[in-house]
């Protein structure tokens, strides 16, 4: 079993799609292990993403990620990582996939609905980031 991070971002929380998204999760197989909804600070924004630091788009990503609610979500299943990745579609709502999430609700590249990791090493930092281990099921 393989567990990884999604975010549901604050456009994805603004247009009332947190069930949207877990539900697609759900019915293919995956299981929310962990759930939370919070609001980030722009300098807890700018740690969540501090891989990011020295691309041009790191201050506007950290100030649209802290702009309002999000809910955070431990995924486990078979190929977890992979499997959110593909429900989720691609970075650009142009280049998703028809019915994926992004294809269907995103308005940019950025205002993308949501996030999962994109690698085993990344889920373990950002799981890490929002949740302690008492705080996950299994």
């Amino acid at each position: 079993m393989e567990r990884t991070l999604s975010i549901v971002k604050p456009d994805g929380v603004k247009k009332g799609l947190i069930g949207e998204v877990i539900r697609r999760f759900e019915n293919a197989g995956l299981r929310i292990t962990a759930l939370k909804m919070l609001k980030l600070t722009k300098d807890q924004a700018k740690g969540f993403y501090i891989v990011h630091k020295d691309r041009p788009f790191y201050e506007s990503l950290t100030d649209f990620m802290s702009e309002g609610p999000i809910v955070v979500m431990v995924v486990e299943g078979e190929n977890a990582i992979s499997k959110v990745r593909e429900i989720m579609g691609a970075t650009n709502p142009r280049e998703a996939a028809p019915g994926t999430i992004r294809a269907e609700f995103a308005s940019d590249i950025e205002r993308n609905i949501v996030h999962g990791s994109d690698s085993p090493e990344s889920a373990s930092f950002e799981i890490g980031y929002f949740f302690s281990s008492i705080e996950i099921m299994d």
